[in-house]
């Protein structure tokens, strides 16, 4: 017969154990930042109506980009990112949340475009957001970057330092302002600044849209600096003192990762202000691996109360496979998930081993039990071995006619006869 495929659909992942040790570890580790920096962590259904998820009433445009399907009359589709279901959310909750409202979500999203290498259909992605009715302290938006900065630096022994690049929509705004620039050409300034890192004639593409004298202005940012425009508006003097404001919150909050880069725009049209993204020190060929800024009015669609905030969100599979995959994570920490397996010399001995396996669990101390009794020891030693359990716990018939255990060092080779609660303490010291 025709075996099935065995491979994932393209654009869907599947790790190995010990990567996906090490992937759960890292998702808790910065997950426990967010709560102890006060975040309410929500789970949000992953199907919502289309209606929600896009404006659009042409399927065949956006089911490309989306996960779309019917039943009945209801038109329904997979989340493509938090934001949508949280605006939802907290529109629907307004009267049951307390604000500033801290919310983090780690959850599965999907997207229906063409899978291609670091863009996946289905991913894991962490959002963090602070939110705010009718107003919100710019104070936040250093906040949420400092959290942020301290998650990526609980994970640092994987993944490295990370660098935090900021940018100012609000410079943008009072620059394009400043030059009497109209809104055609305000909006390709913007997306050729976005996309400068990818262009080999930045100041050409610059002049073909908005003209050399225009374009020889907005280089001047990145040749002078931002701080050769000071004096010029009060509006791009309230911009810069903004960033340097926001860097010295920074260093006050001890982040001292971070540095202004105005070519940072973030592509969503919805951020009004502060951008900012994340990079690997180590593996610069990632790109951004985290971001987000403020936006002004979160749920328009949703509420007439305007609900302002300060975001981000991590691409977290995008960022743990892409290292994973080109093996940059020493996963050594995560070989010997087992403390303990029980070896069971025959069925006799079945009950007895049962009882300490439970023990052994009610003590927290990781155990799996090899129960193929008829199998010879070397067969079970072996499972052990490849397991890569720190101890095996031999049972058989003198252990337990004197209620005691044999207990194997899987990387000496010692052995000893404990009791159970002798075993259970030297067990606890090292799991």
């Amino acid at each position: 017969m025709n075996l099935k495929p065995t491979k994932p659909l393209s654009g869907f992942i599947e790790l190995l154990p010990i990567q996906q040790r090490c992937f759960d570890e890292c998702a808790r580790r910065m997950q426990n930042v967010l709560k102890t920096a006060g975040f309410a962590r929500l789970d949000l259904p992953a199907i919502e109506r289309a209606e929600v998820l896009t404006d659009k009433d042409n399927w065949d445009e956006i089911e490309t980009q989306m996960f779309l399907f019917q039943k009945g009359e209801t038109k329904m589709g997979l989340r493509y990112d938090g934001t949508v279901g949280l605006a939802r959310y907290v529109s629907g909750n307004i009267s049951n949340l307390t604000f500033p409202f801290r919310a983090c979500q780690f959850a599965r999203n999907y997207r229906g475009e063409r899978p291609q290498r670091g863009r996946y259909r289905e991913f894991y992605q962490m959002d963090l957001d602070i939110l705010g009715i009718d107003s919100l302290s710019e104070n936040y938006d250093a906040e949420i970057v400092a959290v942020l900065s301290k998650a990526y630096e609980s994970i640092s022994n994987f993944v490295g330092p990370t660098k935090i690049k900021v940018g100012n929509r609000k410079f943008w705004n009072a620059m394009f302002e400043y030059m009497e620039l109209d809104e055609k050409q305000s909006r390709s300034a913007f997306v050729l600044i976005d996309k400068k890192d990818k262009l080999n004639d930045f100041l050409g593409a610059l002049t073909e849209e908005i003209g050399e004298k225009n374009a020889d202005v907005i280089n001047e940012v990145f040749t002078k600096g931002y701080k050769s425009f000071l004096k010029k508006n009060i509006n791009l003097d309230s911009a810069i003192f903004g960033l340097d404001n926001f860097i010295s919150q920074l260093r006050a909050m001890g982040i001292d990762n971070a540095e202004i880069d105005l070519g940072i725009m973030r592509g969503h049209a919805y951020y009004t202000g502060i951008v900012f993204e994340f990079f690997l020190d180590n593996f610069p060929e990632l790109g951004a691996v985290g971001g987000g800024g403020r936006y002004e009015d979160l749920a328009s669609k949703f509420s007439k109360t305007k609900i302002i905030g300060v975001g981000a969100a991590v691409g977290f599979s995008r960022l743990m496979v892409a290292l994973l995959e080109a093996d940059k994570i020493d996963l050594s920490a995560f070989e010997q998930p087992i403390t303990a397996a029980i070896l069971v010399m025959g069925q006799d001995q079945i009950s007895y081993s049962m009882s300490v396996l439970a023990a052994f669990r009610d003590a927290g101390i990781s155990s799996v039990p090899y129960l193929d009794t008829e199998k010879k020891f070397k067969n079970q030693i072996e499972f052990s071995d490849k397991i890569r359990t720190i101890f095996s716990i031999i049972i058989g018939e003198d252990e337990v006619k004197n209620k005691m255990l044999t207990v194997k060092n899987m990387k000496t080779g010692e052995q000893q006869s404990l009791s159970l609660s002798c075993a259970i303490e030297m067990l606890k010291i090292v799991k």
